[in-house]
């Protein structure tokens, strides 16, 4: 599980010549990353100096810390649907019964491979959401640390619709691939706005 591996494991695994784990997975841990920074943060937004704060801040705290927990979830569920796409394509198709089989395979497997990284932006949205609650309060020292996890909530909603597309191209049922479109399309677009707004925010904040 990619959860429980060391970051060397994972670079070496991602960086070999092997379909598993890819930009799915690193996807997910962009928001993994994302989540953890917006934690850590609210972790330093503690104290006598936020105490008028402190109900928002540990709600952000945790919420943060499942949004960890559910992205590594999320990394690992990419790679086990995408290495299900790459099984199905390897079934055999000897006879018309047989093709019907792996086509039927190769259908599903595509469907649900598009579902994880449509969670995923949902998760990429929260971080930004959780960020931007805690910008108005948070401890200016690690300011800057706001902005990362907009950024890494940002490349994981990006990089989660590009892994949608080419799920959904080769998906032949219709009413699925309406259905993913109506689940999807546009969200990564208000994660992206809503990310580079609170950047800019920042950054303009520190410049001040």
């Amino acid at each position: 599980m990619i959860s429980s591996e060391t970051i060397h494991d994972y670079l070496s695994r991602l960086a070999s010549r092997q379909p598993t784990p890819g930009g799915g997975a690193a996807a997910a841990l962009h928001a993994a990353q994302g989540a953890a920074l917006v934690a850590m943060v609210a972790r330093y937004t503690t104290g006598a100096k936020y105490e008028e704060h402190a109900a928002l801040v540990t709600r952000i705290t945790s919420a943060a810390d499942h949004l960890i927990v559910e992205a590594l979830r999320l990394a690992d569920a990419d790679e086990h649907a995408f290495q299900s796409v790459i099984d199905s394509y390897k079934l055999p198709s000897e006879s018309d019964e047989l093709k019907a089989i792996k086509t039927a395979a190769i259908q599903e497997a595509l469907v649900q491979a598009a579902h994880t990284p449509a969670q995923l932006i949902k998760v990429a949205g929260e971080v930004v959401d959780l960020a931007t609650e805690l910008f108005e309060v948070a401890n200016p020292n690690v300011i800057s640390d706001i902005a990362a996890a907009a950024d890494a909530a940002r490349a994981a909603a990006t990089t989660a619709r590009v892994n949608i597309d080419i799920n959904v191209v080769a998906i032949k049922h219709g009413e699925a691939r309406s259905r993913l479109a109506e689940q999807t399309n546009g969200i990564e677009d208000k994660v992206v706005l809503a990310a580079d707004a609170l950047v800019q925010r920042v950054r303009e904040r520190i410049l001040s």
